[in-house]
């Protein structure tokens, strides 16, 4: 059994001065006494570093005039339609969306799994207990903050080498799934990169349904993989998807971090919901942003052409890094998720790195919360995003070849 961890353990590194905060905010904090010893490569955030689609300028200057109009909180008609589109040519859903009540357009995916939370509580029956939301362990920071701005219990499922960096569904016991709000997946995972199976899908619809919470499945990493592409929540969601929301953005799929385009599709009910809450909580998406998400979800050669660029970049990891600090090429996403625990840990690994190396990466400690037994799935690892150029990216890994080795023969 695997131990699962409340927001009510190891309360003093979960307060606004420790964990809970930014991770970036702590890596900035870590290496402010240093200077990088070499010219700095970034790897630190998942910033997509290639180059814009060609399309984006010419959409944008053809639209200039509508950053002019109030847009719609839901979205643009074609918008929702070219979503729902998109979703049902990429996977096997058991029919399609429908883009007038099962997609909304968001200001990216983080927006709306922080406020989805919110929706959750409003949505479901009463708890038996107080209201939890579950979440993989490591997690992307918007999960934390959605679960409290929503009144409800952060638990946090351990995402381990033993788990297959997926949350272990037979560890949660039925006094937990009775109080169950919603359970956050990231498949592909952030930062490890496992990709969920369809058996798996499966069997957390299986819990969604008898115990009526919501899965909100976060599959903004979907599009970047080198060997088979990922599937969905939402190909074993039903006929009416209900329970489960899929959220999706631009972000990694397209090189477009800072357009702010995403959508969340799944079961109308509880998209009636989050829309009423969206409606007078959240800010409008522009109309000519949505346009270029039109071209960008219109368009698949870009997206094959990113795709290629990781494909060299995880290439080189393979041949540089080799089986070194436990590297496995990872189902999907474009981070490394590396074991640096014999190399003095997490902490000590990045500021080498940085000061030596020149190298920006993140401590896995950072993205984690510590369990029931004190234990910090993420302490020991350190998150690499292959977010640079090829030759960059090559540059980068030697150096940390370089400087973890010299570390290993102290």
């Amino acid at each position: 059994m695997v131990m699962i961890a409340s927001s009510r353990v190891a309360q003093g590194a979960g307060s606004p001065s420790g964990d809970e905060r930014s991770p970036f905010a702590r890596l900035t904090e870590l290496l402010a006494p240093h200077q990088p010893g070499l010219p700095l490569i970034n790897l630190s955030l998942g910033e997509p570093q290639h180059a814009l689609p060609p399309f984006v300028g010419e959409v944008l200057a053809q639209h200039i005039a509508e950053f002019g109009r109030y847009p719609m909180a839901k979205g643009i008609e074609p918008f929702r339609q070219t979503a729902a589109a998109w979703l049902g040519r990429r996977f096997a859903l058991p029919r399609p969306v429908d883009p007038d009540s099962e997609v909304l357009v968001l200001n990216g995916s983080r927006e709306g799994l922080f406020l989805a939370a919110l929706a959750a509580m409003r949505y479901v029956p009463p708890r038996n207990g107080p209201p939890a939301i579950l979440m993989p362990n490591p997690f992307y920071p918007a999960y934390g903050a959605g679960a409290r701005a929503a009144g409800c219990e952060p638990v946090f499922m351990p995402t381990t080498a033993a788990t297959g960096f997926l949350p272990d569904l037979d560890a949660l016991d039925a006094a937990t799934l009775q109080r169950t709000v919603a359970l956050y997946l990231a498949s592909p995972a952030n930062p490890q990169g496992a990709v969920a199976s369809r058996d798996y899908f499966a069997r957390l619809k299986a819990l969604a349904d008898r115990y009526r919470f919501m899965v909100l499945a976060d599959e903004c990493y979907s599009e970047i993989y080198t060997g088979q592409p990922p599937g969905s929540m939402l190909e074993v969601a039903g006929p009416d998807f209900a329970q489960v929301v899929a959220f999706q953005s631009l972000s990694k799929r397209s090189n477009l971090p800072g357009l702010r385009v995403g959508f969340a599709a799944g079961d109308r009910k509880f998209l009636s919901v989050f829309h009423e809450l969206r409606n007078v909580a959240a800010p409008q998406v522009p109309v000519p942003l949505q346009h270029v998400a039109i071209a960008a979800y219109g368009d698949e050669s870009h997206v094959e052409h990113n795709r290629d660029l990781y494909r060299q970049k995880f290439d080189l990891a393979d041949q540089i890094l080799g089986t070194r600090y436990g590297y496995r090429r990872p189902a999907g996403g474009f981070c490394l998720w590396l074991d640096v625990s014999a190399l003095g840990g997490d902490e000590v690994a990045t500021v080498r790195l940085f000061k030596e190396g020149g190298v920006r990466v993140v401590p896995g400690s950072y993205l984690a919360r510590a369990q029931a037994d004190g234990r910090n799935p993420g302490a020991g690892y350190i998150r690499v995003a292959m977010v640079q150029d090829p030759a960059t990216t090559e540059q980068a890994l030697l150096r940390m070849v370089q400087v973890l080795d010299r570390t290993e023969a102290r």
